[in-house]
């Protein structure tokens, strides 16, 4: 069966990462075909808007997507690409695997393997009812919860752990404070649980957790959570496996899907050939996770750690002296 997916390469290293990426791809005979389209500051200076009508229509047709890093101008008039993304197909899921990787610039060496879940489409990171008082002095935004929210960014966390064979679910919140907003996402989130006996379920405070990620990140399985803390919380732990170079995401909705390297795209290093491809591969083998390709999506994983182990062809940023293109070949060789 062959699967037509939109591609997005996206602005500064999105390219490079995106090339090397398809070429692994191309080298597993998975019978992808590949729909380019444009968005970002390329999509701007080539069709004058940021995020282009025919990239939607794709999007829509082909129902998955893989992307590379975009670039929003910074000002008034220019919305978050990712967020009008995250709206326009309602991708209420946000998932970000972090896992410990050999011989990287790690605080912790192994014993790292968690899935954060982010609600992606509601909360305070999406900035609603945002104002500003006419003399500059107070600035209010507003922060909205739904328990249908709550209750389906629980519910596929808590789905993902049984079809992964994940244990335990941590619903994460700060309803000791915020007792409208974050008591809704636990109270919902706790009647969830009860639908799923065969998975222990913990509730953490947010603080707490960021302190309990540094010290003992081995006690934690799936956490799910808000969009904000979700947000922060994502990146908190792509910093004790390595960075944001080895971090992939998936942004999942009931009709799309757009998987992606989270990290940003790093103009300063863009065309010198030197990024670090494997962020937006781990998020292709999302991608094969999702297309019910589960063995190929082990079999890229396993041919990045077998390249790690050897370090060969490593990119600068994992201590190597590799290229993006090398790199990706070496990954390419070991499948």
């Amino acid at each position: 069966m062959t699967q037509t997916i939109t591609v997005i390469r996206g602005d500064g290293i999105g390219p490079e990462i995106m090339d090397a990426t398809l070429r692994v791809l191309d080298k597993m005979n998975l019978g992808l075909k590949y729909e380019e389209a444009d968005a970002g500051l390329m999509a701007l200076e080539k069709h004058g808007e940021l995020l282009p009508q025919a990239t939607l229509d794709s999007i829509a047709k082909n129902g998955v997507a893989l992307k590379s890093p975009l670039t929003t101008p910074v000002g008034e008039g220019f919305t978050s690409i990712n967020v009008t993304l995250r709206k326009k197909f309602d991708l209420y899921a946000n998932v970000r695997p972090a896992k410990s990787f050999p011989n990287t610039k790690s605080r912790f060496a192994s014993g790292v393997d968690l899935i954060t879940i982010r609600e992606n489409t509601e909360g305070l990171y999406i900035g609603e009812g945002q104002s500003v008082s006419e003399d500059g002095q107070s600035a209010i935004s507003v922060s909205k919860v739904t328990r249908k929210g709550a209750e389906r960014i629980v519910r596929y966390a808590f789905e993902l752990a049984k079809k992964t064979g994940r244990k335990k679910v941590t619903l994460v919140h700060k309803a000791n404070i915020l007792k409208s907003t974050s008591g809704l996402f636990l109270k919902t989130g706790r009647e969830v649980a009860q639908e799923y006996p065969g998975i222990e379920c913990n509730e953490m405070i947010v603080d707490n957790t960021c302190m309990q990620l540094v010290m003992r990140p081995e006690q934690f399985d799936v956490i799910v959570t808000t969009n904000l803390f979700g947000d922060i919380l994502s990146d908190l732990c792509a910093g004790l496996v390595g960075g944001l170079g080895l971090a992939p995401g998936a942004n999942i909705g009931e009709k799309a899907a757009i998987f992606e390297a989270v990290h940003g795209s790093a103009p300063d290093i863009a065309g010198k050939g030197i990024a670090n491809p494997c962020a937006l591969l781990l998020g292709a083998a999302q991608m094969l996770d999702h297309l019910a390709m589960p063995e190929q999506a082990e079999r890229l994983r396993r041919a990045i750690v077998a390249t790690l182990e050897a370090r060969d062809n490593l990119t600068p940023d994992l201590g190597g002296e590799g290229t993006t293109s090398s790199f990706a070949e070496a990954i390419a060789s070991r499948l």
